[in-house]
Parts: C-alpha cells; sequence; structure tokens
C-alpha cells in the first residue's frame, strides 16, 4: 500500500494516482509509468469513468503491492461505505462526499487495515475550515473540483482547476497528507505542484483522448511532475 506520510519537503517528487481506470490494462499502463496508486471510480451521480463492482474488484485482484487500490464511493453512510469496500477489496478508500454524521469511527472499526482519503471539494474559504476539521478523522485529503451542493451532485472528474490558493491553505494547514486534483493535466501540472506543494497528484481526464489514457500524455505528465 502506498505509505500516507507527510511530505515536508517541497522538492521531492508528488505521489501520483492516476483516477477513472477501466480495465486492467489501463491499470498496468498508468503503473509502467510510475503510478503510486490507481482510482476506480464506482456509482456516481455523475462524471466520467464509474464501473460495476465486479469489473473494480477484478482489476483490483491484478494490482501488485505496493501499489494502492482506491475506491472511489459515492455512499455516505458509514455501513454502506464499509459494504462497497467488502464487494471490491481496495486497500483505500476515497469518499467523495460528506460522511453521515462524520461516523469514521464505525468504518474504521469495521475496515482496521483500510486507508481512508477523504474529498474536500474546494468552493470558498468554508472549504479550508472543513478540510482542516476532516484531517482529524482520515488518513488523507483529496482536493477536488465538484460541487456537492448542486441538485445533481458533481463528486469528481469536473476537468475544472480550483482555486489553488485555498488548496494551498489547506496543504499547510492539514494534520494529514493532501492530494490535488481538479482539470490538472501535462502543462499546468508544474505550476500546480510549485504553487500547492501536495502530498500527491490525482489526475483522470487530463491524460485522456477519446475516453483513453493516452501514452503520450501520460509521459508528459510524470516528466512534469519530476519523474
Amino acid at each position: 500500500m502506498i505509505s500516507l506520510i507527510r511530505n515536508d519537503i517541497c522538492c521531492m517528487k508528488p505521489r501520483i494516482k492516476i483516477c477513472c481506470i477501466n480495465s486492467i490494462n489501463e491499470a498496468k499502463l498508468a503503473i509502467s509509468f510510475g503510478a503510486s496508486a490507481i482510482g476506480l471510480v464506482g456509482k456516481m451521480p455523475s462524471g466520467p469513468g464509474p464501473i460495476e463492482d465486479k469489473l473494480i474488484a477484478s482489476i483490483i485482484k491484478t494490482v501488485p503491492p505496493p501499489i494502492a487500490t482506491f475506491l472511489l464511493t459515492s455512499e455516505t453512510i458509514a455501513e454502506n461505505i464499509i459494504a462497497h469496500q467488502q464487494r471490491v477489496h481496495s486497500s483505500t478508500i476515497q469518499i467523495v462526499d460528506a460522511v453521515s454524521e462524520r461516523n469514521y469511527k464505525l468504518i474504521r472499526a469495521q475496515l482496521p487495515s483500510i486507508k481512508l482519503v477523504q474529498v474536500i471539494h474546494v468552493i470558498d474559504e468554508s472549504s479550508v475550515h472543513e478540510a482542516i476539521e476532516l484531517s482529524e478523522e482520515a488518513d488523507a485529503l483529496l482536493l477536488d473540483s465538484g460541487n456537492p451542493k448542486l441538485t445533481i451532485k458533481e463528486l469528481g472528474g469536473t476537468g475544472r482547476v480550483h482555486n489553488w490558493d485555498l488548496s494551498k491553505k489547506i496543504v499547510r494547514q492539514s494534520k494529514v497528507p493532501v492530494f490535488l486534483a481538479g482539470g490538472l493535466n501535462p502543462t499546468n501540472l508544474a505550476a500546480a505542484i510549485e504553487t500547492v506543494q501536495p502530498f500527491g497528484i490525482d489526475v483522470c481526464s487530463g491524460l485522456r483522448t477519446n475516453g483513453n489514457l493516452d501514452e503520450e500524455k501520460l509521459d508528459a505528465f510524470f516528466k512534469a511532475a519530476g519523474y
């Protein structure tokens, strides 16, 4: 499993998580370029990349340690989050919405060896306060550009860049490592890393052409990250 150790040294290369993986071949491709983690998207109210739990489980079986497997779940009730992970057996749960009653204790009690990564959708200053609070509960935070307040929730995969100055505030104050997501691609990645100095980077649509992982974009992205 990927180690979630705080990256306090700005010159260190950020961990890279390639999200929206939809096949065993895509997982192998992402890992071959140096991905520390892959993201597998479960059922979502909107956005790209969701696949069936059966396929998620089959991909996870092929991923060698220490590569982390992130299950993206839109479940909000602790018992349902637990059940989702138990169907696919991921090493990490990426919770893309707010956990009902912030019942992280139950999830940890039932899944003590599973890492919890809480997504914060960076909208305004209130997102900074939310992130600081939830850094007490999660093993890591992931800053994205969705909007869970919409009638049809946006919980990731928007391809939009959010306010990196807010993300920088979160990185500086968070008690746990922070991943940066949201509209990242080979052309803006270096600036994002310099500004935010995240522990890790998360990317989905920025590395795809016609819905498929693009090897040229992968190569450019990892080079921009210092690999």
